[in-house]
């Protein structure tokens, strides 16, 4: 990383009143996780349940989902591109209307099979309120701090793991930079965050490993093989959604022809392909990939396409979960190549590929360790730190920028 941020002139007592603000937030946006996270994985089950009932209608509930942004959305519509645009100053209000509109639009895609993540939809929860807090305290010119406290009490909220929140927010919105005045009162939002959705019922993945290597010159360079791999398929990832976004509005520049005419392909691919395989958050391939179950080889190509697609048409949700879940299955074909252990190969991916397509270090490692088990996290920094720096130009948040020297 090329620096760290703080701002300076933070007195003690306004840190104890930020904290006191991270606390509002933490219970605040834990609990709108909570709401969004369990009807997501009840819609969820309803589509795996029923494919036939839901998929067919895809496009159909793409043309309302345009309808909707397009009807209420204005500056909302920008989505995660407009945290970025107030992190830096060249908007200032995140409108309300944003959380309602994202959960909603969210949950349609979901239920009618798109495949797509959630993370982004908890960070949006949680910037918008910060921004909120930000602009109607005291505190307005630490908005851009309770912003970033906003978005790690989103992250936390919605996975449950406090730490790697607080560091996602600290260093997704400017690269190689640290903004660590914001670190005491974001750690307390995402902690409250975390409890308060877990108190209301919200489940955390967790799979602890138990893996006894030695690291030694041998497995080093197994590390930073698939590091490499794992990097490359985490840019791959971005650069593909990118160019797609790109392509599609130049093909189909009417987003309703280019949303319904999408939707009716896509959902006629992800019924052919095994019935809704690669629809969702692709928890099903998780699980797969941790619980012994079949995965298959191409399993991680098909979600990554899928996924690219879905969000490139139009429909709404994030790109994390989806990222997990090509990570872990691309693990699962690695495993036996590389000649490790295929829960510790399938959970180095699930975080190498998320750090690659999001130009982030410490918060992958720390979600290693906060899912894993802190016992790995040496194997965990030696992938993640070489996926980190393959091809560092692409990222699936197109308005991050590099900090200042």
């Amino acid at each position: 990383m090329k620096g760290i941020k703080e701002e300076k002139g933070v007195p003690l007592l306004h840190q104890v009143f930020l904290c006191l603000i991270g606390i509002i937030l933490g219970v605040l946006v834990g609990g709108i996780d909570t709401v969004f996270g369990r009807t997501l994985l009840f819609l969820s089950s309803l589509r795996s349940s029923n494919p036939f009932y839901w998929i067919p209608f895809l496009g159909f509930a793409g043309l309302l989902i345009t309808f909707l942004y397009r009807r209420f959305g204005g500056v909302a519509s920008k989505g995660m591109g407009l945290v970025f645009e107030v992190s830096q100053d060249h908007s200032e209000k995140i409108p309300l209307r944003l959380v309602p509109l994202v959960i909603v639009t969210t949950w349609m895609t979901h239920l009618f099979g798109g495949s797509a993540g959630r993370e982004g939809v908890a960070v949006q929860i949680g910037a918008t309120f910060g921004n909120l807090f930000g602009r109607y305290t005291h505190f307005a010119k630490y908005r851009k701090l309770i912003l970033v406290m906003g978005m790690a009490a989103g992250f936390a909220g919605l996975f449950q793991t406090p730490i790697a929140a607080v560091l996602f927010a600290l260093e997704v919105l400017v690269l190689e930079q640290l903004y660590l005045s914001a670190l005491v009162p974001s750690l307390v939002a995402a902690f409250v965050a975390a409890i308060t959705s877990h108190w209301l019922g919200l489940e955390k993945f967790s799979v602890p490993l138990t893996v006894q290597l030695t690291l030694n010159w041998k497995l080093l360079v197994q590390l930073v093989l698939l590091g490499l791999i794992f990097g490359l398929v985490g840019n791959l990832f971005a650069f593909s959604l990118s160019l797609t976004k790109k392509k599609f509005s130049e093909w189909l520049p009417n987003p309703y022809y280019r949303i319904v005419l999408g939707g009716i392909v896509l959902s006629f691919i992800f019924l052919v392909l095994w019935q809704g395989r690669y629809s969702g958050l692709g928890t099903n391939l998780i699980e797969a990939s941790f619980g012994g179950k079949e995965v298959l080889s191409f399993d991680w190509f098909f979600k990554l396409v899928l996924t690219v697609l879905t969000l490139s048409l139009g429909f709404q949700g994030g790109e994390v979960t989806p990222l997990f879940a090509i990570g872990a299955s691309l693990g699962v074909v690695l495993a036996p190549v590389v000649g490790l252990p295929s829960d510790l190969v399938s959970g180095i991916g699930y975080i190498a590929v998320f750090s690659s397509a999001t130009n982030t270090l410490l918060a992958p490692i720390f979600i290693g360790g906060e899912v894993f088990g802190f016992g790995n996290v040496a194997y965990f920094f030696v992938a993640v730190a070489v996926a980190y720096s393959v091809n560092r130009r692409h990222s699936i948040y197109g308005l991050q920028v590099i900090g200042e020297k």
